[in-house]
């Protein structure tokens, strides 16, 4: 069972890259894990065969962005395929700095809801928000939870063009680095002040939503001019291969792209769980088992977290409560 995340190119879609993998590695079972927008590129992790059973738990992990804000202009879809429907005042983009932006920008750490684009795959009465916006119906869906957990301003300048253009990945995440590498972003609609961002965000936190909402708390229409995933979960922009290479290199274990935390088992109670037998384990939160090659046994999670059972003979108890919790299989794969 094996992953493969690529580098999602510039103007495809999500379902473009997954027709063009199909073709590559000749199955018709694959699927990914996380949409990006035609307009995005960067990490989109590829699920073929058994591994589409992965599907939610690599949707579920934190997303890492490079985004770049182009403040004073809207268009309906928030990003940069247009066409520009609100024009801000002249004034009104030359009050805007650098000190003003990461105030702002700040605020958002706190935000827990968030109304999705209209241009979006949300569903609302059974059908895609896309659907209706393109007949017209330009209604927003309702908000919905969603987590930033660390917006970081990283330049601004009064064009995108005098903005850093190559990145690499440091210990800190994907900065400006000049000996990095050049990201392909589409073409700028407007003139205008951006800035650009390192993002963090749960999953379900749309970006174009932030660079929307950053503009209205600054007092402008704002439009996303520019995105890169660098991250989801446990896969980095490094892990990934172009589209154009797929196939040609082995993919990514599925241990090392999940993000949940983990616990080795043994061969008896691999079986047990394979089997669905009851036990306990020292879990307290949803984590994936695996065998001591790397082999995943299951998903699971605290049957009852509210509720400790002294641990079985050879058992080890849990570190952080002393502990093994009745657990509950969410998956399991077999070998």
């Amino acid at each position: 069972m094996t992953v493969y995340p690529v580098d999602k190119p510039l103007g495809l879609t999500s379902h473009d890259v997954v027709a063009q993998a199909r073709r590559r590695l000749g199955t018709r079972r694959v699927g990914h894990a996380g949409t990006l927008d035609p307009l995005a590129t960067g990490v989109l992790t590829l699920l073929v065969n058994e591994s589409t059973k992965l599907s939610p738990y690599l949707t579920a992990g934190h997303k890492r962005y490079l985004a770049w804000v182009a403040l004073g202009a809207g268009t309906p879809t928030l990003d940069a395929e247009g066409p520009v429907t609100e024009v801000a005042e002249p004034q009104a983009t030359s009050r805007l700095y650098q000190e003003r932006i990461e105030v702002a920008s700040a605020e958002f750490e706190n935000v827990t809801l968030q109304r999705p684009p209209a241009f979006s795959a949300v569903k609302q009465q059974g059908q895609r928000s896309y659907a209706a916006a393109r007949r017209g119906e330009l209604d927003e869906p309702p908000e919905r939870p969603v987590s930033y957990l660390s917006v970081r301003l990283l330049a601004f300048a009064r064009s995108r063009e005098a903005l850093p253009h190559r990145f690499a990945r440091t210990p800190a995440g994907w900065r400006a680095d000049p000996a990095g590498r050049e990201f392909d972003l589409p073409p700028t609609l407007l003139d205008l002040p951006t800035a650009l961002f390192a993002l963090e965000v749960g999953a379900g936190t749309y970006v174009r939503s932030f660079a929307r909402d950053l503009g209205a708390a600054l007092g402008v229409p704002a439009h996303l001019a520019g995105l890169v995933r660098t991250g989801a979960g446990n896969v980095d922009l490094t892990d990934c291969t172009p589209l154009e290479e797929l196939g040609a290199h082995p993919g990514m274990a599925p241990l090392d792209a999940l993000s949940q935390p983990r616990l080795q088992v043994d061969g008896a109670t691999a079986s047990a769980v394979r089997q669905g037998k009851k036990l306990t384990l020292p879990i307290v939160e949803t984590t994936v088992l695996h065998e001591a090659d790397g082999a995943l046994v299951a998903m699971v999670e605290p049957r009852a977290p509210e509720a400790t059972t002294p641990p079985a003979a050879g058992e080890a108890p849990d570190a952080s409560t002393g502990t093994v919790r009745p657990v509950r299989v969410l998956r399991a794969w077999q070998r």
